[in-house]
């Protein structure tokens, strides 16, 4: 009699337990679904491969005008190509992250064919053609406009309808500091990050570099993320950063689940991921830029090559000037402690700081007591005709990347301190196996380029050209 109390009360509770159990899994599900990546990982903890079977990744350049190399020397598509056929891929929407414009000249200003300005000019219109006629969206985040960079450029695009425009205020964010981030996102299918501003002098007067993502639906989607961070926060003038970025703005992918990714052909995967500075905008899961930078220093074995428009060992903020050595320590470990080669091809131009001769000449001084060697070379563009000579902020080898024996970092910051703490910027880095050096034409463009070279040979390739060029010469320490 007991047993059958007892089977008609588990049967009195039966119907209850399908919709509790039920509605208990559902709630599992809820809140740890979005904590699953949709990058499914393996069991190390790396994401699988990217699905993006037909991505290519490919460097871009922009050499100003006159200046040569030898013949052999590897040259990539232009800077100016690379934008161009970017817009014209475009089928729904073009988001830009830039510092300032100056591309266009004014109205009734036309540039012919033959000056300087004629490239930029090309760019600014056809991004009036994509908003205009094309319909597609056009959105460009900024560093608030002053009256060194006015937003000349970007307040035309508003007026025509051609784009919506965010300006951010870095001294009402952060203290100090600007959105120094110079990148593109296609459709969130393709990209490009670099050291070029939105200025016609990126395009045939100074020296940039930069890397384009073609079919790289997995790194662009990425970077929108960050694009959208931007975008947040310029909404509205006074919106403040968040204490804590909402799950949207997350990313599963960083450096200790990279995305592990075929391009061009490879049929070996890379791995790769994207970091970003300030600190304040990491939304979470995200890889601060300095962060990524000291990890690929400290992962050299061989070398670490640099090449940066300014390296200063000093952080200049709000508060006023300090020495900041996180970069300096971490390249005199590599060579003291681990027997790497570490060279350093730094910018000489009208600008150039008088101080970081001093600091750069410092780096130098434990040679002779180092297991490796550090060496250092300025870069200096010449001014070959007066026309060039008189152009302002130009003539100078602006890029902003770094590669190793084992991985090749592309960013959008100088080497200061500041840059990594109140400045917005990006990179991208790639941990890749070495294959065959590079030899292209700079008459190829992102539609057509098909090498399978990695990314980091073709980086070591340029860096190497450049310190052995005529253009380079060694910093010496005198006496």
């Amino acid at each position: 009699m007991q047993r059958l109390n007892e089977a008609k009360k588990k049967r009195a509770i039966e119907p209850w337990c399908f919709p509790v159990s039920i509605m208990g899994i559902l709630i599992l599900l809820i809140i740890f679904l979005p904590f699953i990546s949709t990058d499914k990982l393996d069991q190390r903890g790396r994401s699988q491969p990217c699905n993006d079977q037909e991505c290519r990744l490919i460097l871009s350049e922009s050499m100003p005008r006159h200046l040569k190399y030898p013949k052999e020397a590897p040259l990539f598509p232009s800077t100016f190509r690379t934008w161009e056929d970017l817009i014209h891929m475009a089928q729904h929407s073009i988001d830009i992250a830039s510092f300032y414009w100056d591309l266009h000249r004014g109205e009734g200003l036309v540039s012919s064919h033959r000056s300087p300005q004629h490239q930029g000019e090309r760019i600014f219109n056809l991004l009036v053609k994509a908003g205009l006629k094309r319909k597609l969206k056009v959105r460009v985040a900024q560093s608030a406009a002053n009256a060194r960079f006015p937003d000349n450029d970007t307040s035309v695009l508003q007026k025509l309808g051609a784009a919506e425009v965010r300006s951010l205020n870095f001294t009402y964010l952060l203290g100090s500091g600007v959105l120094h981030t110079k990148m593109w996102i296609i459709d969130n299918r393709h990209f490009w990050v670099g050291s070029a501003n939105m200025d016609w002098r990126s395009l045939t007067e100074v020296k940039e570099l930069g890397l384009a993502g073609i079919n790289c639906s997995c790194m662009a989607q990425d970077l929108a993320k960050v694009f959208s961070v931007y975008w947040y926060l310029g909404e509205e003038p006074q919106k403040p950063v968040p204490p804590h970025w909402p799950t949207a703005y997350s990313t599963h992918i960083n450096r200790t689940n990279p995305l592990s990714l075929f391009y061009n052909n490879s049929k070996t995967p890379s791995l790769v991921y994207m970091a970003s500075s300030p600190p304040p905008f990491s939304s979470n899961g995200r890889n601060s830029d300095i962060d990524a930078l000291l990890n690929v220093v400290s992962g050299a074995r061989i070398f670490v090559y640099i090449a940066v428009m300014d390296y200063t060992p000093v952080l200049q903020d709000q508060y006023g000037k300090k020495y900041w050595p996180v970069i300096d320590d971490a390249l005199r470990a590599s060579a003291y402690s681990r027997n790497v080669t570490v060279r350093l091809l730094v910018s000489k131009w009208n600008h150039t700081n008088p101080a970081m001769v001093y600091h750069l000449r410092s780096l130098l001084a434990l040679n002779g007591i180092m297991r490796g060697r550090i060496e250092i070379r300025w870069f200096e563009v010449p001014a070959f005709t007066p026309e060039e000579k008189d152009i302002p902020f130009a003539r100078v080898n602006h890029n902003k990347y770094m590669v190793t024996d084992s991985c090749a970092y592309i960013g959008t910051s100088n080497w200061e301190g500041s840059y990594f703490t109140t400045t917005a910027g990006v990179s991208v880095v790639l941990s890749e196996p070495h294959s065959a050096p590079y030899s292209g034409s700079n008459d190829s463009s992102p539609s057509t380029n098909d090498n399978t070279t990695t990314i980091r040979d073709q980086l070591e390739s340029v860096f190497v050209r450049d310190w052995s060029s005529k253009y380079a010469s060694s910093v010496t320490i005198p006496g």
